[in-house]
């Protein structure tokens, strides 16, 4: 019997003297794997448009297609909490549109928590859908479903100011009930400060090494988009190399006639084939 990591155990990893290490997926087998491992959450994130479906950004990407993935990371998952992405204008429009969206995720995909994107500006979302029994992932600093408004993946809080009004949007999604929160491209000092401020986990990504816990895009730990690697991204081994060359060696073989061997395939017994020629005569 598989047991669900809670929310009740994610909130103990705060203040851990051991971070804890958090990941996408975006599909059943690698929800298996991932799982298997012992990482205590799975984000299904909106990224999945740029290293799975080939668009240029997050934006594009709708809750259909979120939900498709969703269902399959959930059915692999039997033990990491699953964290569903809301997708661009799921929930920005109202706070009744962002609770239904949120509620699709669960009831439909099968998730146990979803993201949100947006610090003070999102509260009252936050709050509603935490209301209606949906735990919430906090999401502030460089939020990628506002590139347009930010000119792009730029760091932010770099200056003074904007560097109160991220700690500020970060205390405003946790007061307004988030579980955890993640903290995207900031400087260092400003994860350390946010972490240090609040009572739930920070999750960082390109945010320093002071944050509770970390998160990267599945393909880039494994090397396997080709496309854009953010900086904050390390790849621990290149995949798509290892997956080109066992394509390459199979489409040898099959000109070389070495494959398929006598092991991949069946073969009639010798009266059946004798049976089967005399009939055909």
């Amino acid at each position: 019997m598989y047991k669900k990591v809670t929310i009740e155990k994610i909130k103990e990893l705060k203040g851990s003297n051991i971070p804890f290490a958090t990941i996408t997926a975006y599909d059943f087998p690698s929800a298996q794997l991932v799982d298997s491992l012992g990482i205590p959450i799975i984000l299904v994130g909106d990224s999945v448009a740029m290293v799975v479906l080939g668009y240029e950004s997050t934006i594009p990407v709708t809750v259909e297609e979120m939900l498709v993935f969703v269902g399959a990371v959930s059915r692999g998952a039997h033990s990491s909490l699953v964290v569903a992405d809301m997708p661009f204008m799921s929930y920005q429009a109202s706070v009744e549109e962002a609770v239904r969206s949120a509620g699709r995720f669960i009831k439909m995909g099968g998730a146990n928590a979803v993201k949100i994107e947006g610090g003070a500006s999102m509260t009252k979302q936050i709050e509603q859908i935490v209301c209606a029994g949906i735990p919430v992932m906090g999401h502030v600093g460089l939020t990628p479903q506002s590139i347009n408004q930010m000119s792009g993946y730029k760091i932010q809080g770099k200056t003074r100011e904007a560097a109160v009004s991220i700690l500020n949007d970060a205390k405003a999604v946790e007061q307004a009930g988030a579980f955890s929160i993640v903290l995207e491209g900031v400087p260092a000092e400003i994860g350390k400060l946010i972490t240090e401020q609040l009572t739930i986990p920070t999750i960082g990504i390109g945010a320093g090494p002071h944050c509770d816990g970390q998160i990267q895009v599945y393909h880039d730990v494994i090397g396997l988009f080709s496309g854009f690697v953010p900086s904050h991204a390390h790849q621990y081994e290149n995949c798509k190399e290892k997956i080109s060359q066992a394509i390459k060696t199979y489409v040898a073989e099959v000109k070389n006639k070495s494959f398929p061997k006598s092991q991949h395939y069946k073969t009639l017994s010798p009266d059946t084939l004798k049976s089967l020629r005399d009939l055909l005569k």
